[in-house]
C-alpha cells in the first residue's frame, strides 16, 4: 500500500472511531428507554391492581362495620328485652303475693283468669285508671265485657256474677256515650229490671228514675203481646238506636258485664 492509500485508511478509521461511541451511547439510551417503558407499564398495571385491592378492602371494612353496628344494636335490644322481662316478672310476683292477702271480689279477676289478667296489666295495658282482663274494655275506672253470644236476661245476670261482675249499671252521660258507641246497632241486655218489685231498679237494687230521653219513644210499655210466655216486659236492653227498651226477660240477647278495673 502506498503512502496515500495508508493515509486514507487511517483517516477513515479515525472517523469511524469518532462516531462509534456516540452511536453506542445512543443504542444504550434507546435500550434503557425501552426497558424503562416496559417497567413503567408493568408498574402501572401493578399500581392499578393495588388500587383495586384497596378499594375492595375498603368495601369489606365498611360491610364489617355495618354488621358490627347491627350486631351491637341487636345485643342492646336483647338486653332491653331481658330487662323488661325480668322487671315484669318481679312485678307479677309482687302482684301475685299481694293478691293472696285479699279475698276474691268484684274488684279482681276471677281465680281462673287471675294470671292472664295480671300479665295483661303488667305488660300490655297499664293505665292510670287500672287495667282489665283480656277481652274486656277499660273506661274510667271500670271494665266492660260486650258479649258475642246471646242469653236471657237472667242467664246474662248469672254469667256476669260468675265472672265477679254484674250486668251494666249506667250512671252518667260519658258512660252512656262510651257504651252505645260499642253497641249500636245491636241489642244488649243491661242491669235494669222491674221484675222484683214492679218498680224499675238496677241489679244492685238501687232505684232508677226514668229518663225519657234515654228511652225509645213510648217505652217502657210492659207489652204483653210478645208471645214469649207469661209475664210482661220486665227487663231493659239497649235498642239498635242506643236507647233503652223493655222486653220479655226470656228473650236471648247479647249482654254487657261491668266491674271495677284491676290496679296492680
Amino acid at each position: 500500500m502506498d503512502h496515500d492509500g495508508r493515509a486514507l485508511w487511517v483517516k477513515g478509521l479515525s472517523r469511524f472511531r469518532r462516531w462509534l461511541f456516540p452511536a453506542l451511547t445512543a443504542v444504550v439510551v434507546l435500550v434503557l428507554i425501552i426497558a424503562l417503558g416496559a417497567t413503567n407499564a408493568n408498574t402501572s398495571s401493578r399500581l392499578w391492581s393495588a388500587e383495586q385491592s384497596v378499594s375492595n378492602l375498603s368495601d369489606i371494612i365498611q360491610s364489617l362495620n355495618a354488621s358490627l353496628q347491627q350486631a351491637h344494636e341487636t345485643a342492646k335490644a336483647v338486653k332491653q328485652l331481658q330487662f323488661a322481662v325480668d322487671n315484669n316478672k318481679d312485678q307479677l310476683n309482687t302482684a301475685t303475693s299481694s293478691q293472696h292477702h285479699h279475698s276474691t271480689s268484684a274488684h279482681t279477676c276471677s281465680p281462673v283468669h287471675l294470671s292472664v289478667c295480671l300479665c295483661t296489666c303488667l305488660s300490655l295495658r297499664v293505665e292510670e285508671d287500672g287495667c282489665c282482663p283480656l277481652d274486656w274494655k277499660l273506661f274510667g275506672s271500670s271494665c266492660y265485657f260486650f258479649s258475642a253470644s246471646t242469653l236471657s236476661w237472667n242467664k246474662s245476670r248469672d254469667w256476669c256474677e260468675s265472672h265477679q261482675s254484674h250486668l251494666i249499671i249506667l250512671t252518667n252521660d260519658k258512660e252512656w256515650d262510651f257504651v252505645t258507641h260499642q253497641t249500636i246497632p245491636e241489642l244488649f241486655w243491661v242491669g235494669l229490671s222491674d221484675g222484683r218489685t214492679g218498680r224499675w231498679e238496677w241489679v244492685n237494687q238501687n232505684p232508677y228514675t226514668i229518663d225519657r230521653r234515654r228511652w225509645v219513644p213510648g217505652q217502657p210499655n210492659s207489652w204483653t203481646g210478645h208471645g214469649l210466655g207469661p209475664g210482661d216486659e220486665d227487663c231493659a236492653h239497649l235498642h239498635r238506636s242506643g236507647r233503652l227498651n223493655d222486653a220479655h226477660c226470656s228473650k236471648p240477647m247479647r249482654y254487657i258485664c261491668q266491674k271495677h278495673s284491676l290496679r296492680p
